[in-house]
């Protein structure tokens, strides 16, 4: 299996493509969401590409991304080039960092290691937060991008703190046990579906779940659900210059609809929105036809 080395990580990517008599397609890259792996997008790829040369990779910490490599194998990643995040991009480090703006510089890096210089971009929940900072920071190099269940959402401090607490304890408490229990996958999947997904998806995102790295599955909870994040993604939002279409699953629990339409409603010029009926957190899987109809007519 493929992988690349990024930030004393090996980073699991793999290419769904079909070679043809033409000469190049363009590429989409594809980004999961918390805890998942690229393996969610793999139906929706494989569809994409008769047309499109597809990438997957796993976020750092997430999937078949977890292995650390020797410290003297480390590589030193460039901050993002991007002062909408704060970033400094005078320092160079291969530090381990939980914010969104880490994650887009570590896709920056997989780019540019497989000399990817444009490409679309399709990306879900907390992966569409890290999609939103690339796309500001390197506009240049996308030219359409789908955010799927995404938005902004205010601070709530005592809100936000519940969150904390508990999804600490959901991090702390993964016995691997736990995906032996008959049915557990179809418990653990009851909050985030409106709709039925195949018994091997169900247990695909479980056991991505129980195997995430706990540094990583942790500390995105506090970085991806923040007041920092809920003050700076606003304004990235209003920013977005590339050709984006939201879409919203109609009862999302995670991220409500709502959420995306506040969103969209920062940036007229740019956002498109769309909301896949009967579907929750992960409409590509519980609608695949209405969401692939969706991407297909953007794309084009």
């Amino acid at each position: 299996m493929p992988y690349l080395n990024v930030r004393g990580v090996k980073h699991y990517y793999e290419w769904i493509r079909k070679y043809s008599r033409e000469t190049a397609k363009p590429k989409i890259i594809f980004i999961h969401g918390w805890a998942g792996s690229a393996r969610y997008w793999k139906t929706t790829a494989q569809t994409l590409s008769e047309k499109f040369d597809c990438l997957l990779y796993d976020l750092r910490g997430f999937g078949r991304s977890v292995e650390k490599v020797n410290e003297v194998d480390k590589i030193a990643v460039n901050s993002v080039n991007c002062s909408s995040v704060g970033l400094d991009n005078s320092k160079i480090s291969a530090a381990v960092g939980y914010e969104m703006e880490d994650y887009a510089s570590d896709l920056a890096f997989i780019l540019d290691s497989l000399e990817i210089e444009r490409s679309h971009i399709i990306a879900h929940s907390m992966g569409a937060s890290v999609a939103t900072l690339f796309l500001n920071c390197y506009p240049e190099r996308v030219d359409k991008a789908i955010l799927t269940c995404s938005g902004v959402f205010e601070y709530d401090e005592k809100a936000f703190s519940a969150f904390h607490r508990f999804g600490s304890y959901v991090v702390k408490f993964r016995p691997k046990w736990l995906g032996k229990i008959p049915f557990v996958d179809k418990i653990f999947m009851a909050r985030f579906l409106s709709s039925p997904i195949p018994v091997d998806e169900r247990k695909a995102f479980l056991q991505d779940f129980l195997q995430a790295d706990y540094d990583a599955a942790l500390g995105t909870i506090f970085t991806s659900v923040s007041k920092a994040q809920a003050e700076l993604m606003p304004a990235e939002f209003a920013k977005l210059r590339i050709p984006t279409l939201l879409i919203s699953g109609e009862y999302d629990q995670i991220i409500p609809a709502k959420l995306g339409y506040q969103a969209a409603a920062l940036n007229s010029n740019v956002l498109q929105i769309a909301t896949i009926k009967n579907t929750g957190h992960f409409p590509m899987l519980e609608d695949p036809s209405n969401y692939l109809k969706l991407v297909q007519k953007f794309l084009n």
